[in-house]
């Protein structure tokens, strides 16, 4: 499915309120001044409280097994607005599909 591209700078918000970041392991294609996301690259999640029977299980990651399809950089897919995502704990348990509420608007693929 069509959907704009991630950014470094992109909003992603885990299902439990932390804040996502990419760290992108590229710089050479950018889109509205910042580095693509990709689905190789890293995404750390802060503030998560997830809680399970008193035991802290916050989200500290996020894995993108849903890229585009149809667009990569340097090999790896990027990583759509649309496209499906999970977060996982410390013990990668899944723990729910992240969102993304604010991406540059310019840049669509597939």
């Amino acid at each position: 499915m069509p959907g704009t591209i991630l950014h470094v700078g992109a909003t992603i918000v885990c299902p439990h309120g932390g804040l996502a970041t990419v760290q992108a392991a590229q710089t050479r294609v950018t889109v509205s001044g910042s580095a693509v996301a990709r689905a190789a690259d890293t995404y750390p999640v802060t503030g998560c409280p997830l809680n399970i029977n008193g035991k802290p299980q916050p989200c500290v990651t996020i894995q993108w097994p849903g890229p585009a399809t149809r667009v990569t950089v340097n090999g790896n897919p990027v990583v759509l607005a649309t496209s499906t995502g999970l977060c996982r704990s410390a013990e990668q348990a899944p723990q729910g599909p992240p969102t993304v509420p604010a991406v540059q608007p310019r840049v669509v693929a597939q």
